[in-house]
């Protein structure tokens, strides 16, 4: 790859435009800005259950402070890029783009990496799964369900994968849009796609294929978007693909380990989770990451809050987020060679840890990890939100799959099958004449997009626990 031609302003089915007040990559923005997918995760579970009276992060929240984190690592990121690479600082359209336009593509990607994340945090992702999982003999019409979809089908759906749905969402076509309601622009996408690779790739031992980025059904998109942008193929051939990395993807997820890492903290601390202490033990070293933050300074300013936990912990927050910000820069410049190769085989989050080790440096992050897991992500409460999920996604699955595989398969519906097959809404365009993976994949649409509450509605409604309209 090269940094000159690693980015494009084409989008799908738009010829590129010029517009005096807002870039191509703004419109990207606001495109998503203004979307009902992105709405609706203001009522998607992040990692607590939706706040009573405590208010912590949801799926909206986290989504624009990951952009916000974005957008500065671009802009720093840019501006470096263009004083270390004479490649880049010599070629006038490649100088703008760095200094100007690559912060908004950033932060258009991580507004849209949570996009296809179901309800109920990361474990809807897991109950949409284990349905197929355990249901994989299950008769359907005298049908094992795994004979209805090819191999390469099968391993979508057993290994169903957020981030595969994020690009679903992002460019499956909708009514009378040939490339979908965002037409987000090459460069954008190509900085979503964390896993550029389809299921059948996928391997926990690299970074890049440890998860999958695309459905069967978009594997196209993954090609078309490489091919804009000179991802370098690695592997693979029909329909399973694999790309290395676009370099653009390490900022996206840098901005999204440090939001999720440190704000995981604050809101432990606001539930009673985790003690005042403990979080300014855990977040005083990141803050001094940046090199112009002392011991000092930070006791005056926290002093300046007197016995305001709340406030200390907010401020510590901050200045933690801008330590690693500005660390996670250093590592992309210092491995900016290998990044651009796609040869880079780690995260800028774990080379920052493997450089704290290396100089005998308190390895803090590691700690925030181990604490995290133990102590936040098993805590009660989320568990408790977890096993809901299992249960609805289940619940719902067990209602709408078999009406919705045997539409147009020969067999007749049932009269229950017609009335659940009419609840999932047109808008979704399950046809007769589609693939049994097309029509799953559609379903997949309805269900991953419910919002915590809408899946736990409609669930006690099909099961009899609630009657709509009737309020005990």
């Amino acid at each position: 790859m090269e940094w000159t031609r690693c980015y494009t302003y084409d989008r799908p089915g738009e010829d590129p435009q010029s517009d005096p007040n807002r870039s191509t990559f703004e419109r990207d923005w606001d495109r998503l800005i203004f979307s009902s997918a992105f709405r609706r995760l203001q009522n998607k579970t992040q990692v607590f259950p939706l706040p009573n009276e405590v208010f912590v992060h949801n799926r909206l929240t986290h989504s624009l402070e990951v952009a916000s984190v974005g957008r500065s690592l671009g802009s720093m990121v840019g501006e470096q890029l263009v004083r270390e690479e004479p490649e880049i600082a010599d070629h006038e359209t490649s100088r703008d783009f760095y200094l100007n336009h690559l912060k908004t593509v950033i932060a258009a990607a991580c507004l849209a990496h949570d996009l296809g994340n179901p309800a109920f945090g990361h474990s809807g992702e897991d109950a949409i799964s284990s349905f197929f999982q355990q249901n994989q003999d299950k008769l359907y019409a005298n049908k094992p369900l795994t004979k209805y979809y090819s191999k390469a089908e099968w391993k979508d759906l057993i290994r169903y994968e957020g981030n595969a749905n994020a690009i679903r969402v992002l460019t499956k076509p909708k009514a009378e849009l040939e490339h979908g309601e965002f037409q987000l622009c090459y460069t954008t996408l190509a900085a979503i796609l964390k896993y550029p690779c389809t299921s059948g790739l996928n391997d926990k031992k690299l970074l890049h294929r440890k998860k999958y980025g695309v459905f069967q059904s978009e594997r196209h998109i993954l090609q078309a978007v490489a091919e804009r942008t000179g991802m370098q193929p690695d592997g693979g051939s029909g329909k399973q693909l694999a790309y290395r990395r676009h370099p653009f993807v390490y900022l996206v997820e840098a901005a999204d380990d440090i939001c999720y890492s440190i704000i995981d903290l604050e809101d432990a601390h606001k539930l009673g989770i985790l003690s005042y202490a403990e979080c300014r033990e855990l977040l005083q070293p990141l803050c001094l990451l940046d090199e112009a933050t002392t011991e000092a300074h930070l006791a005056q300013r926290l002093a300046q809050f007197r016995d305001d936990h709340n406030a200390q912990i907010g401020y510590l927050r901050a200045k933690a987020i801008n330590g690693l910000a500005k660390a996670t820069v250093r590592q992309f410049i210092a491995h900016r060679r290998s990044i651009l190769a796609g040869t880079f085989t780690h995260s800028l989050v774990d080379a920052l840890n493997a450089e704290l080790e290396q100089n005998g440096r308190p390895n803090v992050l590691k700690e925030v990890k181990n604490i995290s897991v133990q102590r936040i992500y098993n805590h009660s409460s989320v568990v408790r939100i977890e096993l809901s999920g299992y249960r609805i996604f289940h619940g719902l699955l067990d209602v709408f799959l078999e009406s919705t595989l045997l539409l147009g398969a020969g067999k007749g519906l049932s009269s229950y099958q017609e009335k659940a097959f009419g609840l999932i809404p047109s808008q979704f365009g399950i046809q007769e004449t589609q693939s049994p993976y097309e029509k799953t994949l559609r379903l997949l649409d309805f269900l991953s997009g419910m919002t915590d509450p809408f899946a736990l509605k409609l669930y006690r409604n099909l099961n009899g626990i609630e009657t709509p309209g009737v309020h005990a």
